[in-house]
């Protein structure tokens, strides 16, 4: 498991990004689960992710709704298969709008480019 803390602030909402292997929609419930033991991660407002697997594409919003597709979208595009990715964000109080987009594209960015490091 490989996590990425503190990475993008904005207007007091802070985010991460995380991501390893997964093959499966259980590997993937595994994975959250493994991570939300961190008491940060469990505290989290939203644990949004995306996966692309043999068996077709798996996302979930965890209420930041588009936010899973948009992580789907950038995992399609660079061909990064059996890998979970997950943009974890803590609500700072004021609403981002359309930026917090931006972050969740910048966040999986970021976890592209140090995977490749």
């Amino acid at each position: 498991m490989q996590v990425l803390e503190n990475i993008i602030s904005d207007r007091g909402s802070r985010y991460a990004v995380s991501g390893g292997p997964c093959h499966t929609p259980e590997e993937a419930a595994l994975f959250l689960k493994e991570l939300k033991r961190r008491k940060k991660f469990a505290k989290a407002t939203h644990n949004t992710w995306a996966c692309l697997t043999t068996d077709g594409p798996l996302k979930n919003d965890d209420g930041e709704s588009g936010a899973g597709m948009v992580i789907l979208r950038m995992l399609e595009r660079e061909d990064l298969r059996d890998t979970i990715v997950v943009v974890t964000r803590w609500y700072g109080g004021k609403h981002l709008g359309g930026d917090r987009f931006r972050h969740v594209q910048e966040a999986v960015r970021q976890f592209i480019e140090a995977r490749g490091a």
